[in-house]
Formats: structure tokens, C-alpha cells, sequence
């Protein structure tokens, strides 16, 4: 979905990162059923996985990954805007997914 892709971009990650496409991948998957962003270890790391034939952990681990550079080294003012409250330290990988979600859900 390019509206995806253009969010991700504007945050400062690129497609060079393996997470980009995990991260790319799981919105999707939470535009569809709101329920994965309850059930991220549960449910939603899984259907990543299975996608892409890895890991949970490698999922994980790649997301915190990409969450990390947009926070330390891509566009962290961006990621603020799109935040319906402010962000003091880098978020979790459940919350950087749910502010996502939600930003793409109503613009």
C-alpha cells in the first residue's frame, strides 16, 4: 500500500532494512483486523513471520531495530507530529505500531 510506504519513508526508514518490510507488512495486517495490535506477540509477530519464513524473534528484533534508527537517527519530528500525545523517549515497538496505525487509519 503506497500511503504505507510513504509514512515509513517520511519517518526516515528505509527499504534497506529488513524491518522495513516487517514493519510494512504488519500495518497492513493491522489495517485489516484491529486485533493484531492486541495481540502483537500472539498474533500478529506470527503472521509476519510465517509471510517472510523467520522467526518471531527475528521480527522483533528487526522492528526495535527500525524503531531505533527512526527514533535516534531518521525523522523523530515527524514521528512526534503524527503522535496524538508527546513522545519524551523512543517508543515500544506495540505503541511506534499502534501511533502508526492510527495515523494512517484517519488521514
Amino acid at each position: 500500500m503506497e500511503k504505507i510506504n510513504n509514512l515509513i519513508l517520511s519517518l526516515g526508514i528505509h527499504a534497506t532494512h529488513l524491518g522495513y518490510r516487517y514493519l510494512n507488512y504488519g500495518l497492513s495486517l493491522t489495517l485489516e483486523n484491529e486485533d493484531n495490535l492486541l495481540m502483537i506477540t500472539k498474533s500478529l509477530y506470527p503472521q509476519i513471520a510465517a509471510h517472510f519464513h523467520t522467526t518471531t524473534s527475528c521480527v522483533e528484533r528487526n522492528l526495535r531495530t527500525v524503531i531505533s534508527n527512526c527514533w535516534e537517527r531518521g525523522n523523530r519530528r515527524r514521528l512526534q507530529q503524527i503522535s496524538t500525545y508527546p513522545l519524551t523517549e523512543r517508543p515500544s515497538t506495540s505503541e511506534f505500531l499502534d501511533i502508526l496505525y492510527w495515523y494512517l487509519k484517519n488521514h
